[in-house]
């Protein structure tokens, strides 16, 4: 089974380093301008699809209904695919919740995998969510359109790895990413080549996406 995980395009709230989780926000005009970058890219490609799946978060959605429009695909919802719960956290700058909730960021940081959030989910919830997406999948090679956060859980468990912090992964806004499974492959991991010249984003400051 192969994926290729592409993040939402870009949203007013990641250019202002607004924390959205499970926030329905729509695209801004950039984020369609780099999604349909990334799909005139993949048009070009021999490589086909036999199924699109999506976050049912609008971001994400609409962002599978442009690359759908241009591979002949017709997106399929699924809300397991959704970002990260970030609970009290969603709707605030990065700057705030580190300086209101350092305690938990500090925890967050040391164990991403068992902390939660405040009213929010750990990366341990999110990953169950994607194992059970990924139980349900047929074989094949299949665009998936969801959010930062998963992207790096399904890297991550791609690689069979339990611990370490996946926010590490640089995943932009518009990028390309692909794991393989039962077989433990991932990569490329964030390829953005496509928006080289303009339209890419600030980097990623966490569940932002």
């Amino acid at each position: 089974m192969e994926l290729w995980l592409v993040r939402h395009g870009e949203t007013e709230k990641n250019r202002a380093g607004v924390w959205q989780g499970q926030l329905d926000v729509p695209l801004s005009e950039v984020g369609r301008r780099q999604i349909e970058r990334l799909a005139a890219r993949l048009r070009r490609w021999p490589t086909r699809f036999d199924r699109l799946y999506t976050s049912d978060l609008s971001r994400a959605r609409e962002s599978a209904e442009i690359l759908g429009r241009a591979l002949g695909l017709r997106p399929i919802a699924d809300p397991r695919l959704r970002e990260l719960c970030v609970g009290e956290l969603a709707g605030k700058p990065r700057e705030a919740i580190f300086e209101r909730y350092a305690a938990v960021m500090e925890r967050s940081r040391k164990d991403p995998w068992n902390t939660r959030l405040p009213g929010g989910e750990s990366l341990s919830d999110l990953r169950a969510r994607l194992e059970a997406f990924l139980t349900e999948l047929p074989e094949g090679r299949h665009l998936v359109v969801a959010h930062a956060g998963v992207v790096r859980v399904f890297v991550w468990m791609a690689l069979g790895l339990e611990e370490g912090a996946p926010w590490r992964l640089r995943v932009p806004n518009a990028s390309l990413s692909r794991v393989v499974f039962p077989d433990g492959q991932a990569g490329p991991v964030g390829d953005a080549c496509h928006l080289e010249g303009g339209e890419g984003g600030p980097d990623d400051p966490g569940p932002a996406a």
